[in-house]
């Protein structure tokens, strides 16, 4: 819930800072979250006969189970224990290199998923960091030049217009950065 309430406070800010300087803070442009491409698949080979005479099968849930348990020791496979998995599950050596391969390929691209929504978890962040400081820069500015023209006119400004430009500025300020 206190995530929740941070998030939307972030991006009330975020929009209200998009507001005041539209220069200053660039829309990043960022995909959607679970935004994906559609996957392409071949098409299956149902009940066509492949070069060497045998239908392609798919294999047990029992061989796939024994395979993953397999690749979750050891991700690589020697010859020796290609050819002792082939033979405990009744397949070709070649099938279960295939399969490691294809099972490799599958945990690498899920390894990469997890570090980009990291990297774009931490991106997002510090772009929200980015308008925050430029809004205080922005801000200090903008003290700078009231402080400024209140030395400059300070002979014919009273103490108390002064104390109320400064006390409005400071009341702007806290409300603008919470």
């Amino acid at each position: 819930m206190r995530t929740n309430l941070m998030n939307h406070q972030v991006e009330d800010q975020m929009l209200l800072i998009s507001q005041l300087y539209p220069s200053l803070c660039t829309p990043q442009l960022v995909p959607g979250e679970g935004e994906t491409k559609p996957r392409r698949r071949r098409k299956k080979n149902k009940g066509e006969i492949t070069d060497v005479g045998t239908r392609k099968r798919k294999l047990s849930a029992k061989q796939v189970d024994l395979l993953e348990l397999n690749f979750g020791s050891e991700h690589k496979l020697v010859s020796e224990r290609k050819d002792r998995l082939a033979s405990e599950l009744g397949l070709d050596p070649r099938q279960v290199a295939v399969w490691f391969q294809n099972r490799r390929a599958r945990w690498k691209n899920k390894k990469l998923e997890e570090e980009y929504s990291k990297l774009k978890t931490a991106h997002e962040s510090v772009v929200v960091e980015k308008c925050r400081l430029e809004t205080e820069v922005h801000l200090l500015l903008y003290l700078l030049l009231l402080l400024t023209f209140l030395n400059i006119c300070g002979k014919i400004c009273s103490l108390r217009v002064c104390v109320s430009l400064i006390l409005s500025f400071v009341l702007k300020t806290s409300l603008s950065l919470n």
